[in-house]
Formats: C-alpha cells, sequence, structure tokens
C-alpha cells in the first residue's frame, strides 16, 4: 500500500506519540508499504514553528528532512497537476494543507495516514 501521512501523523510516528493508532504505526512499518511525506506537510510544520505555536529540538529546515530520512519516509513533491485538481474537491473545509494533501492522495493513489475527520468527510482513502 502506498500511503501519504498527514503533518500530524509524521510528527506523532517519528516522536513515537502513543497518539498515533496502533493500526497506522504497523503500516507505515510495514515494509511492503511505501511512505511519504508531502511538501505541504514540511510547509505546515515550518508556518507552525514560525509563529510559535510547534516547538521542535532544531529548526524544521534541518528537523523535517533528518526525521524522514530517518523513517525512511520519501518526500513526495507538489507539482501542477495536484494543484489542478484542488478546485475539484467539494467544499467540506478551507484548510489550504489538508485540501492539497487530498489532490495528491488522489493523483496519486496513495492512502492518508489520518485521525482528521475532515479529511474522512472528502473522497479519499484514509487509514487509522
Amino acid at each position: 500500500m502506498n500511503l501519504l501521512l498527514d503533518t500530524h501523523a509524521f510528527l506523532w510516528f517519528i516522536s513515537d506519540d502513543k497518539s498515533l493508532s496502533t493500526a497506522a504505526r504497523a503500516a507505515i512499518m510495514a515494509a511492503e508499504n511505501q511512505v511519504w511525506l508531502s511538501a505541504a506537510s514540511a510547509w505546515e510544520i515550518t508556518a507552525k514553528y514560525g509563529i510559535g505555536k510547534l516547538p521542535l529540538p532544531a529548526p524544521p529546515d534541518r528537523f523535517v528532512p533528518l526525521m524522514r530520512q530517518r523513517a525512511g519516509i520519501d518526500l513526495l513533491t507538489i507539482g501542477e497537476a495536484e494543484v489542478c485538481q484542488v478546485h475539484k474537491l467539494p467544499p467540506v473545509h478551507r484548510d489550504p494543507f489538508d485540501r492539497i494533501l487530498v489532490a495528491q492522495a488522489n493523483c496519486h493513489g496513495l492512502a492518508i495516514v489520518t485521525d482528521d475527520q475532515w479529511i474522512g468527510r472528502y473522497p479519499v482513502r484514509t487509514l487509522w
């Protein structure tokens, strides 16, 4: 299975936070699954760090790539194809980070690892 981590799922996974479900952790760790982190999540982490809402042990430009690579998680860049799909999504809510994750998941056939109920309202596969 190909998985796209929601931002909180990534942060919980790398910090071994018990908020991450057992099923999600097992799927992320399963050798047969390819796991991705969107550049949008790196952007969201950076934005929250910049306004003081997300403390990190190092600045995000060092922390995110290091932790992603240590965990064996691939980077999913944001391309024109994904951006141009956002307008087709129903108006569930206006969070631009969630909307691009949904578009990316749909464009690339990925399931989003998330417990965010807003994302679950979109036409996208989720895993939790």
